[in-house]
């Protein structure tokens, strides 16, 4: 699946989208952290696909100083997190950078996050949950909230829906059942400084952000 995708996204130089392929991560009440790489709402990549991801992928807490060992299983990475709480992502190197139409090289970058127990953002864009354990999330970039973007809803059932960020980046997710919702987003932005991905300078940078959360 990743090969048709990055195919698609070099010939057409159109932005990444929330129908393109998502990384999330899964963590129930105990047991290890998984991350999962395929379409949240359909189908997940296996075997070889996953496994690849294992070199570039990045499993913390708050600390990325401090990654969590990853072990490839056929459906998905298995990540050794012992510690309590919400639970990170991040790989920049799913997928080479690829030539834009003007010439410059783009490059995507790939965050999750799974729980919404903790209300500050790590990653470079995540959605953060506004009060610990509530539905009302803020939408982060290096920081700052992000107004007027879109964010897909997938539902335990798989009922997708996109909702707009307010003024203040908040969105309200619609909590009506037990199990596990997605959420995804996706930004462009410039690269700021001599910013290099698997030994390319890239002008633009794609970000594809997800959070999981189970509800009770």
């Amino acid at each position: 699946m990743f090969k048709k995708t990055l195919l698609a996204v070099a010939l057409s130089g159109i932005a990444l989208s929330a129908t393109a392929h998502q990384l999330w991560l899964e963590r129930d009440a105990t047991g290890p952290v998984r991350v999962y790489v395929g379409d949240a709402d359909s189908e997940h990549d296996k075997g070889a696909e996953v496994a690849k991801l294992a070199a570039t992928t990045q499993v913390f807490t708050t600390d990325r100083q401090q990654t969590a060992k990853l072990t490839a299983k056929e459906e998905f990475l298995e990540a050794d997190v012992a510690a309590a709480g919400d639970v990170r992502l991040s790989n920049d190197q799913v997928w080479k950078p690829w030539k834009a139409k003007d010439g410059s090289f783009q490059a995507a970058v790939f965050n999750a996050r799974a729980g919404r127990s903790e209300t500050q953002a790590v990653l470079d864009y995540e959605l953060v949950p506004v009060t610990a354990g509530g539905n009302t999330f803020t939408l982060v970039f290096k920081g700052q909230p992000v107004a007027n973007k879109t964010v897909t809803v997938i539902t335990p059932d798989k009922w997708t829906k996109g909702f707009k960020t307010d003024a203040a980046g908040r969105v309200d997710v619609p909590v009506n059942g037990k199990g596990r919702y997605v959420l995804v987003s996706t930004h462009e932005a410039p690269a700021v400084g001599d910013v290099v991905i698997a030994g390319q300078k890239v002008a633009k940078l794609g970000y594809t952000t997800t959070l999981t959360f189970v509800a009770q």
